[in-house]
């Protein structure tokens, strides 16, 4: 498989220099983030769009580097309510479509997003363990009403350009597991939007993502490589563990558009996102690499490193050396 990086653990870094590091760690690819919850420094996503800066230009960056770009990332909420946020991260992600389109990347990775829970709502409300028939006509809206037609519009726009979304499967979003994800492309008839399989997200809900990729098949489209860890709190608190606390403004918080902001992790987890091999074995992601080949032997598969209990540097090393290792074993089965 083709193994790199999501480069935003480096956006204190240049592009040229984040490419560097990333060749160093025997990866060869640099998934570029364009937008949504994150700043863009890696990628002009205007001046490119205007003609002020080539996609020539911009791609002699990556020369002799030995890296190429392994996707687009634009994670965002492009259904929220708030119209500080909703419509901005929802132009994020056409801008990051039309500029694939432009670099000749054909992955761009996003999340599905979620809107609020009725008409007139003013904040996004995720609906699971549905057993009130008041939750299902709330989804009824949200689906038919809000998400639909929205995605309808990125599938037209993403197959204009040449490009497929591949939506990381994410909570607190309408498509957070393989049937939420399967039900977006049925209900839009889409041919450019599928999954992108990020495992981290299903390990804490019980998924196996290993089954996951078999049973979603030629709709996953795009990879990542980030580990969870099950915390012995677990026991009590559950994975549905709400103890995060506000971080002060002082502090500058991580923003997620207009007011929003990350709260605290909660210090005694119940689960973590860890480095690649520090959750799951070698064992298991070599039979991940090795279903997602079954899909696609040129699929990207990028770390993303959330491991707080390593720098960047260092977090990336331990995933890296994890992650080719299980290459090799995948390889050499």
């Amino acid at each position: 498989m083709k193994l790199g990086v999501y480069t935003a653990i480096l956006h204190d870094k240049p592009l040229r220099e984040a490419l560097e590091t990333i060749g160093s760690l025997g990866l060869t690819g640099a998934e570029i983030n364009a937008g949504g919850f994150l700043p863009t420094p890696h990628l002009p996503v205007d001046d490119l769009l205007s003609g002020a800066v080539s996609p020539q230009e911009y791609l002699a960056t990556f020369d002799g580097t030995g890296v190429s770009i392994a996707g687009l990332n634009c994670n965002g909420n492009p259904l929220h309510p708030d119209p500080e946020v909703g419509p901005e991260d929802a132009e994020d992600l056409r801008k990051a479509i039309r500029v694939a389109g432009l670099l000749g990347v054909d992955r761009v990775v996003t999340m599905s997003g979620l809107p609020q829970a009725h008409p007139g709502g003013q904040w996004p409300a995720w609906h699971v363990n549905t057993w009130d028939s008041g939750y299902l006509d709330s989804l009824d809206y949200q689906w038919d009403e809000v998400a639909v037609p929205f995605w309808k519009e990125i599938d037209a726009l993403a197959r204009e350009h040449g490009v497929k979304v591949a939506i990381e499967m994410h909570p607190q979003n309408l498509v957070f597991n393989p049937p939420t994800l399967k039900r977006l492309v049925d209900k839009v008839g889409a041919t450019n939007v599928g999954a992108e399989m990020d495992p981290s997200h299903l390990f804490w809900q019980g998924i196996d993502p290993v089954a996951a990729i078999e049973w979603l098949g030629p709709l996953v489209f795009h990879a990542a490589a980030k580990d969870t860890r099950i915390n012995k709190n677990c026991e009590i608190y559950g994975v549905l563990d709400e103890r995060f606390t506000r971080i002060p403004m002082s502090q500058n918080p991580t923003g997620l558009g207009g007011k929003h902001v990350v709260n605290k992790w909660p210090e005694d987890s119940a689960w973590d996102f860890v480095a690649v091999g520090r959750g799951h074995d070698v064992d298991f992601w070599a039979r991940f690499l090795q279903a997602l080949e079954k899909v696609d032997p040129d699929m990207w598969v990028n770390i993303e490193h959330e491991d707080v209990e390593f720098g960047a540097l260092e977090g990336l090393q331990v995933a890296a050396e994890s992650l080719e290792s299980a290459n090799s074993v995948g390889t050499a089965r």
